[in-house]
């Protein structure tokens, strides 16, 4: 088996089915002397800027449109005058 130039590796299918490997699973590398392990990660492992995302989900509530987010998110939004 070769590494890519990009540092990736294909799993072979039995591995994959034995570990429950499927696809978007996280994985843990861990070094053992002169050879390293592979594990399915621990549940939650990398998980916490879904769950940061799943709180947030359906809580905004201003009335943007998409060009104007956008335009906030390249600080050029227009500047806001304070009202008399």
């Amino acid at each position: 088996m070769q590494i890519t130039s990009k540092g990736q590796v294909t799993i072979p299918l039995n591995v994959r089915t034995r570990l429950g490997l499927l696809p978007h699973t996280q994985v843990e590398f861990e070094l053992v002397g002169d050879h390293a392990r592979i594990r399915k990660a621990k549940p939650g492992a990398g998980a916490r800027g879904n769950r940061a995302l799943e709180a947030l989900r359906g809580s905004a509530d201003t009335r943007m449109s998409t060009d104007e987010i956008m335009a906030l998110t390249r600080d050029d939004a227009p500047r806001h005058r304070k009202s008399k």
